[in-house]
């Protein structure tokens, strides 16, 4: 009797072929597409603004902000601290009270250092009142100053996540020792290694970040980066994140297809963890010219800028890009944010949430 030879089900191969491709293709595209590790708020003026009465609301039921952010999938807490001594004036103390109750919502906390009395911006970086003038003693003052910050927070049982060197340092810091004039990057390079290196004496977990505004302008952050760099001072190691603000309303320039180049060639080019820590979008505004103009001016709009903006962090070649941060999402009093827009807030006067912006912080 011939033997009989085996011959494959051609139909049922095909099939099992056909299904391990698509796995192979949903799995590929599962990887690509993750969720963005930290979708973060700043609600540094919550406790100054509680002191005045105000509260919030979701569907009617008060609730504390940072519970209705944490809800909502905020998971990461953005805290100013300035250099006086007035809780109303982000101080220490203010600092780490708010770190306690968003430690407590379940936040990680990246603390912002702005090494002034006051706002530290583009603009103005003025040295403390109580801190020396001279470089000597701001390298010793700023050391003694970063890491003692650290270990108030460690002390506790709040220790942070990320800390920033010095807010939107842009002109440098700690003006005028500090400022950057005639492409001497020498005196910040020094204060940046002495502020990392105060961080790294309190702590080897705690990441540095170097925070920039206009994070879509390539031109601006990659002359700052190339030159704060250099032997003896700032070293690449000194720096764990590249940070960075976006706003559409200080000029038209501020794109997101802006910001996608800009950070995509700092991502290549420095090789570093990329976030984008300050940015928001207005509910309501008139006679001002947004960078873009397809998004509607509204709640919903909120949503897909900040939407949009995740994308392009979260999708930054070999996932360096690791979070984003709304700014100041429920300042009822200051609703323009600085901005010459009414309104950024993600609640709207009374302290009701606003929908479907509030879901922003969503996966």
């Amino acid at each position: 009797m011939q033997s009989e030879v085996w011959k494959p089900d051609l139909p049922n191969t095909m099939l099992a072929f056909a299904n391990l491709v698509l796995l192979a293709s949903l799995s590929t595209l599962f990887t690509v597409v993750q969720a963005i590790q930290y979708r973060g708020a700043d609600f540094s003026s919550l406790i100054n603004l509680e002191n005045q009465g105000i509260r919030y609301k979701v569907n009617g039921t008060t609730q504390p902000l940072e519970t209705i952010l944490r809800n909502h999938g905020c998971n990461l807490a953005r805290i100013r601290i300035w250099t006086s001594n007035r809780d109303s004036e982000y101080s220490l103390n203010h600092g780490l009270a708010l770190a306690r109750r968003a430690a407590a919502a379940g936040m990680d906390l990246y603390i912002d250092l702005h090494y002034s009395d006051t706002w530290a911006d583009p603009g103005k970086q003025g040295i403390p009142s109580a801190w020396p003038k001279d470089l000597s003693g701001l390298n010793t003052q700023i050391y003694t100053y970063t890491r003692d910050v650290v270990l108030a927070f460690q002390n506790q049982n709040t220790p942070i996540k990320y800390i920033e060197l010095g807010n939107e340092i842009n002109s440098g810091m700690l003006w005028p020792v500090g400022r950057i004039n005639n492409n001497n990057f020498g005196p910040v390079s020094e204060l940046l290694h002495s502020a990392a290196a105060g961080v790294r004496a309190a702590s080897s977990s705690v990441k540095t970040m170097v925070h920039l505004a206009n994070g879509w302008n390539y031109n601006t952050m990659n002359w700052f980066f190339s030159g704060v760099y250099m032997p003896g001072k700032l070293t690449t190691s000194d720096v764990d994140v590249l940070a960075f603000s976006l706003y559409p309303f200080y000029g038209t320039g501020a794109t997101l297809d802006a910001l996608r180049s800009s950070l995509t060639n700092l991502a290549n080019q420095y090789g570093k963890e990329i976030m984008l820590v300050e940015t928001n979008w207005p509910a309501s505004c008139s006679g001002v010219s947004l960078s873009d103009k397809s998004i509607p001016i509204s709640p919903a709009g909120q949503l897909t800028w900040f939407n949009n903006a995740k994308n392009i962090v979260q999708n930054l070649p070999n996932g360096r890009g690791t979070g984003i941060v709304y700014w100041e999402p429920g300042w009822i009093g200051n609703a323009g944010l600085g901005s010459a827009c009414a309104d950024n807030l993600l609640v709207d006067g009374s302290g009701n949430v606003r929908y479907p912006s509030i879901n922003m912080f969503a996966n």
